[in-house]
Formats: C-alpha cells, structure tokens, sequence
C-alpha cells in the first residue's frame, strides 16, 4: 500500500468547502492506502493563535473528522506538535532548502500581505516543515489543491538535494494526488471567493456543525442572479453564483454538473435552493450530530490524538534519526 499523509490547520468546526474539497476524499483514500491524516497545529502558530482556542478548535477539527467517516483506529490520525520528529526534520530542511526557493513561494506573498516584514519567520519556513511533515514517513502520495501544488514540488527540490548532499537515495519521491471529484466551494456571498471561516460573514459559509434550520435558510439566501438554470454546464460562464450551486448539488449528489443541469435547467432558482437544502440537510445533519456527541468527552479527544501521535511517532522517528546520522549528528549510544 502506498502511505499517504495530508494535513489541515486547526480552525475548528470545518465548513462545506473543508468536507468537500478535503476530508470527504480523505475518507475515500482509506480504502487503498495507508493513511496518516495531522491537525497541523505547528502549522497554526505562524499566525497568531489565542491558546485556549487554538486547544478547543484542534479538538473541534479532530471530531468532525472522524464524524466525517476517518477511522482513527484502522489509519492514523494525530496533532503535529506531539510527533516532535516534524520540527527536527524541519529544522533540517531549513539548511537545505535555499532562500531563492523560499522567495518563489507564492503563497508567502498572498498570507503575507503588503507588509511582509511584521510577517513571523515560522509564515516564511512553512514550506520546509511542510516538507518535513511527509518526508518524516517516507509518504510517497499527497491529496493536493491547486494551491499546495508549488509547495510539493518544493518538498520534491528539498528530498534531491538532501539526497545529492548526502549521496544516498534515501528520501522518495512524492507524487500529487489529484482527486478529480475534488469540489472547489465558493462562498455563498460572492461566487468568485472561495468558502472560508475568515469571512466576516457566517452567511456565505455551511458550517458542518450548522443545524438544519441553518443549512437551508443560507442556501435560500445564497446570492444567485436573475435568469433561470442553463440547459448545459456552458451557460454556467459568467455566473459564478449559479455555477457554485449546481457545484455543491452535483458534489453531494455523485453528479456531473451536465447531469444536474439536465434535471433542474430551465427553472428558476427557488426550486433549485429547495432541492440543495434539503440535500446538504441529509448529508450533513448526521455529521454535526456525531461532531457534537464526539465533542462531549474532551479527553477522549485527547487520547485519541495522542494514542495517534504515538504510533505515527513510531514511524517517524527512525526516519528521522535516520537523516540526523546522515546529516553528522551523535547517535544514541545503545546500552
């Protein structure tokens, strides 16, 4: 079995866009592969987090996954910073990853903004442990958005030259795994951004944990625009809002947009909003129950996550010892 990893920062209770984009193929990659899934809260901190919410929302994050179907006990799941194998191979990678590399990475520039200098050293490392985070198990497949493709292929620079220096083949190549049904959520306000948790507004977002009441009632508000449903995905140019709908619809569904168009083109909009309530209320409403139900024994939470940690950290940290002999460092001696 291939081993894949994948992370995703702790922002508590996910939304729509999360489950569909993420952790819905998450669940799906169970089947075939071996599979460790990390609440990077490493990750987190390189941006301001108050303490205690950052905890509770790492909490929140963990419970809705395994509510989404990730089985903690057949794969792996666990919290970044109790592997400490993550810094020391980041640190690591700090050393061969070169600045004009680091300098490329788009997404610095965007999370940084016009005033990079107050921005903190962990934003502009990010991809180094991000690196370390899948070269720590030796993962050789990535579930990736188009947005984390530049820093894959920096892990890949990272691995070959960590390699060259070092002259061993020891770490591997990761492929990208492009998962096609893949659904990019856009927020139900503007059909041009994407779904986010940073929006001031909780109306352009599905939150799993939004009762029934609050699924529909945000899918009858969703911005659409006058004229009724196309006949085919080509009159979905140009109208962001409605192409976003017919998206969530044919992603809970297991339907092309083609084929969704094919049942509802030509209505208007109210019919339509109906259907998707109701849709997104059958396969959500299970989920934010058994979030709430998992959320009502923290500490099992924690066990859980830490009994993870250990067993990802068995996997980790002869790997990494590994790469510290490689490197120059003392060895353990063995009693």
């Amino acid at each position: 079995m291939q081993r894949v990893f994948s992370g995703i920062q702790p922002s508590g209770i996910p939304t729509l866009g999360n489950y569909l984009g993420a952790i819905r193929n998450w669940v799906a990659l169970q089947a075939e592969h071996d599979c460790l899934y990390c609440v990077v809260d490493l990750h987190a901190i390189t941006t301001w987090q108050e303490p205690e919410t950052l905890r509770q929302q790492t909490r929140e994050l963990a419970a809705a996954i395994i509510a989404c179907g990730v089985d903690p006990e057949r794969h792996i799941l666990f919290h970044q910073s109790a592997v400490p194998a993550h810094a020391r191979l980041a640190w690591i990678f700090n050393c061969v990853a070169r600045i004009g590399w680091l300098n490329r990475m788009t997404q610095f520039k965007d999370k940084a903004g016009k005033d990079r200098e107050a921005a903190s050293a962990g934003l502009y490392v990010y991809p180094n442990l991000m690196a370390a985070d899948i070269l720590a198990y030796h993962a050789t497949r990535v579930p990736v958005g188009d947005d984390q493709k530049q820093h894959l292929e920096l892990a890949n620079d990272i691995a070959q030259k960590f390699n060259h220096d070092y002259a061993t083949p020891f770490f591997p190549l990761i492929e990208p795994l492009i998962m096609p049904e893949a659904a990019r959520v856009m927020s139900l306000r503007d059909g041009t951004k994407k779904m986010s948790k940073s929006d001031p507004s909780d109306q352009s977002r599905i939150n799993l944990g939004d009762d029934a009441d609050a699924i529909a009632g945000k899918i009858r508000k969703a911005r659409t625009d006058a004229e009724p449903l196309p006949s085919d995905p080509e009159g979905l140019e140009g109208r962001a809002e409605a192409r976003n709908l017919v998206g969530i619809y044919g992603a809970l569904a297991g339907m092309t947009p083609a084929a969704v168009l094919a049942e509802y083109g030509g209505q208007g909009f109210a019919g339509f909003k109906d259907a998707l309530a109701a849709l997104t209320v059958a396969k959500l409403t299970p989920i934010g129950a058994e979030t709430k139900r998992l959320l009502a024994d923290p500490g099992y939470i924690d066990r859980l996550l830490f009994d993870g940690a250990a067993r990802a950290g068995a996997i980790a940290n002869p790997i990494v010892a590994e790469a510290e002999r490689l490197v120059g460092f003392l060895q353990r001696p063995s009693v």
